[in-house]
């Protein structure tokens, strides 16, 4: 099933670069930005990442909270944070489950190889639970400027 504007977002329990669960019910009565991103330390989600840390005060002057999830597990996602000093969460979800109960786990193609992953997506959650956003298919260098419009309107 396919995510969409309205529905309750699903809750999940993952570990965070440290191997402490998160769950999104931790973050219940806030605004979240939960981002859907390939693979840690490549360029476009190195990209992507730069581009939260860089506007994240805004996010939080704002009352956001920005959530990075991949299937890179939770030592990728140490050495990610520190080498780019990302001031949020990424998120492990190494069998790809939160991926799947997000829609944005399936088939792609990279110079005519198929093979499953992540499709780059982003959600804007409420603070009832409820998807206020959906962005597919994003541009990693200005997404992020692109959401805080939008959370911010």
């Amino acid at each position: 099933m396919k995510l969409e504007v309205g529905h309750k977002a699903p809750d999940f329990q993952l570990p965070n670069s440290q191997g402490d669960v998160r769950k999104l019910s931790d973050y219940a009565g806030q605004t979240i930005v939960l981002y859907f991103y390939p693979k840690d330390d490549t360029p476009g989600c190195t990209k992507e990442a730069c581009s939260f840390r860089d506007s994240y005060q805004d996010f939080k002057a704002a009352g956001v909270e920005v959530v990075g999830i991949s299937p890179d597990n939770v030592k990728s996602h140490s050495k990610f944070t520190q080498k780019y000093e990302l001031p949020f969460t990424l998120l492990s979800d190494s069998d790809h489950q939160v991926c799947e109960a997000y829609g944005v786990w399936g088939l792609k193609k990279y110079m005519g190889r198929e093979y499953f992953g992540v499709y780059r997506t982003t959600f804007v959650i409420g603070p009832d639970g409820k998807i206020k956003q959906v962005f597919e298919n994003v541009k990693p260098s200005d997404h992020s400027l692109e959401v805080l419009e939008a959370v911010k309107a």
